[in-house]
């Protein structure tokens, strides 16, 4: 980083276009400043390894049991965490699991298998780092990466079959760029307002493809997903920030929106003409 910003301090620029350089150029230096850089998929290809002969199943009834215990929606339909409700007995029970989790050989189980534990995974993992800095307005208030960081995404929180893994390398290089479906932003979770709901239950291999349609009908169908003003939609950022997994455009992000939406809203999506992003970052509890 630092040859980058000497490079631009020292080519003759007048302090006003060196300071304006610096403003366009941060954003990449320090991605953990803006949530939208550096979140392309990457596939990291030691997890592209499985056994679908294998017949073991990975066992998630401690995790259903705390979202069960611990979330709920509130009126808007937002599901909302209980932080400030959760027992220590409760917090251990969850790092027990994460602990579990994290000591399988996953690479040893079938596809479907894999894909429910790393969403399973990611979720558990978000929620214990937030108890573990509670209070905190907004999961962007946990600086646990390094200089710079904004929240806790880049720093790895387990270790498993003996490499470091972040938040960051579940989302955007296992999940995204092995199973390829746009619905995982659904289901992954960051702890936000404007993030899709965290799923009040464990998903399984059984169950999570049906738990991924449903989660992103019911996103796409609140405001937080989609607001109609005329012939403006202001959408979440999530389709700015991905638009890759979206079609890559914003036509490919209005055919995504309009397969989920429910009719009226699917009419109205057709119609609209300019496209404004919004997202909130307050956290999800209550």
């Amino acid at each position: 980083m630092g040859a980058v910003v000497g490079s631009i301090w020292n080519t003759g620029r007048t302090r006003r276009q060196t300071i304006a350089a610096l403003a366009l150029a941060l954003p990449l230096l320090l991605p953990g400043l803006n949530p939208a850089a550096a979140k392309s998929a990457d596939l990291w290809d030691i997890w592209l390894a499985h056994d679908e002969a294998a017949t073991a199943r990975i066992e998630h009834g401690a995790w259903d049991q705390f979202l069960g215990k611990y979330v709920y929606p509130d009126q808007s339909g937002v599901n909302r965490v209980a932080y400030d409700k959760v027992t220590e007995q409760d917090r251990a029970i969850l790092k027990a699991y994460i602990a579990r989790l994290a000591g399988l050989r996953i690479t040893a189980y079938p596809r479907a298998e894999q894909e429910a534990y790393w969403v399973n995974l990611y979720n558990a993992l978000t929620l214990d780092v937030v108890l573990d800095h509670y209070p905190v307005k907004s999961i962007r208030d946990i600086d646990i990466s390094g200089l710079f960081s904004n929240g806790p995404w880049g720093k790895d929180l387990v270790e498993i079959e003996d490499h470091g893994v972040s938040l960051d390398d579940i989302e955007h290089r296992i999940l995204r760029p092995i199973w390829q479906d746009p619905r995982t932003h659904y289901v992954v979770n960051c702890a936000s307002i404007g993030c899709p709901n965290l799923l009040p239950v464990a998903v399984t291999a059984d169950t999570l493809d049906e738990i991924k349609t449903e989660a992103a009908r019911a996103y796409v169908n609140h405001p937080r997903g989609v607001t109609i003003t005329g012939k403006t939609a202001t959408i979440s950022k999530i389709y700015d920030w991905f638009s890759e997994d979206f079609g890559g455009s914003e036509s490919g992000i209005r055919t995504h929106l309009m397969l989920y939406a429910d009719p009226a809203l699917a009419k109205a999506i057709a119609q609209v003409e300019d496209f404004d992003y919004a997202y909130d970052w307050s956290l999800n509890g209550k």
